[in-house]
C-alpha cells in the first residue's frame, strides 16, 4: 500500500511540475490567433511557427541569446576556476580564520542580491561598468565563487592527500600535483559546478535588468520581462522566448546528468 501511495505522490508531483512547461510549449506553437481562445485548447488546433518568427522579426532575441551565452559561460569557466584553487586551499590547508571564511561562504548564499544593490550600482558606476558585459560578468563571477566553492571543498575532502604526495614526491610541484593529478579525478565534481555555475548566470533575472540598459548588451531573462507592457502581455513570443531559453540547460542537463551526480556525491561522504 506503500509504494501505491508512493507512486501515485511521485506522479502528481510530476504532472504538477511538468505541466507549466507543457503548456509554455504548448502557447509557443499556437498560432497567435487562437492562444486565448475559448474553451481552451489542450492541444495546438493550429500549430505554427509564427511566434518563433516574430520573436526574431520584432526583437533582438538573437542578440540577447549571444550576450548569455558569453556572459553564462565566461562567468561560469571563471568562478568555477577561483572556486577551484580556493576549494584547494581551504580543503588541504590549515590557517586562521578557516572556520570564518567558510562561514562567511555560506552567509552569502543567504542574503538577497537586491541588499547590496545600491553599493554595487555605485560602485559599477564609478568603475564605468554599468551596461557592459565585463561588468555583469565580474558580478557574476563574485556571486558564483561561494557557492562553488563549498560545493568543491567536499569533492576534495574526499580526495586521497597521497595522490598529491605521490606526485610531489615524483617532481610535481604544489600547482602541478592539483592540475596534473588532483583535477582530472575531479573532473565530474568540476563539470558539476561550472554547469550550477552557469545556470544560475544564464537564469539570473534582478542584477541583469539593473545593469544592463540597452538592447546590445541585455541578456535573456531581461528580455523575457520586456514582453510585459503597462496595458498588454505579448503571450506567442513570450512562449517562443521560454522555449529557447529553456532549450540550452536542459540540452546542458540531459548530456551531463551522470557527472553531475557524481559531482554532487562525491564529496558527501569521507572515508
Amino acid at each position: 500500500m506503500g509504494g501505491v501511495v508512493r507512486v501515485v505522490g511521485l506522479g502528481l508531483w510530476l504532472l504538477i511540475t511538468l505541466f507549466p512547461l507543457y503548456w509554455i510549449t504548448l502557447t509557443a506553437f499556437k498560432s497567435p490567433g487562437t492562444i486565448n481562445r475559448f474553451p481552451i485548447e489542450y492541444w495546438p488546433s493550429e500549430p505554427s511557427l509564427d511566434n518563433f518568427t516574430s520573436l526574431f522579426e520584432k526583437s533582438s532575441f538573437g542578440t540577447f541569446l549571444a550576450n548569455s551565452a558569453i556572459v553564462a559561460v565566461s562567468a561560469g569557466a571563471v568562478a568555477t576556476l577561483i572556486a577551484l584553487l580556493s576549494a584547494y586551499v581551504l580543503a588541504r590547508f590549515e590557517f586562521r580564520g578557516k572556520g570564518a571564511v567558510l562561514i562567511a561562504f555560506l552567509l552569502t548564499q543567504m542574503i538577497p542580491a537586491f541588499i547590496a544593490l545600491g553599493p554595487l550600482y555605485s560602485m559599477m558606476t564609478d568603475l564605468g561598468l554599468v551596461d557592459t558585459k565585463p561588468g555583469l560578468i565580474l558580478v557574476y563571477i563574485a556571486i558564483c565563487i561561494p557557492f562553488s566553492t563549498v560545493m568543491l571543498r567536499g569533492f576534495f575532502e574526499n580526495v586521497p592527500d597521497a595522490l598529491e604526495e605521490a606526485a610531489m614526491i615524483d617532481g610535481c610541484s604544489r600547482l602541478g600535483a592539483l592540475f596534473r593529478v588532483l583535477v582530472p579525478v575531479m573532473t565530474p565534481g568540476i563539470i558539476a559546478a561550472f554547469i550550477f555555475n552557469f545556470v544560475n548566470c544564464w537564469n539570473e533575472l534582478f542584477l541583469s535588468v539593473v545593469l544592463m540598459n540597452t538592447d546590445a548588451n541585455r541578456t535573456v531573462p531581461s528580455a523575457l520581462n520586456g514582453f510585459i507592457s503597462t496595458f498588454n502581455i505579448d503571450w506567442g513570443s513570450m512562449s517562443a522566448a521560454a522555449v529557447l531559453t529553456i532549450l540550452p540547460t536542459m540540452v546542458m542537463f540531459a548530456l551531463a546528468s551522470r557527472w553531475i551526480v557524481q559531482g554532487l556525491t562525491a564529496g558527501a561522504v569521507k572515508e
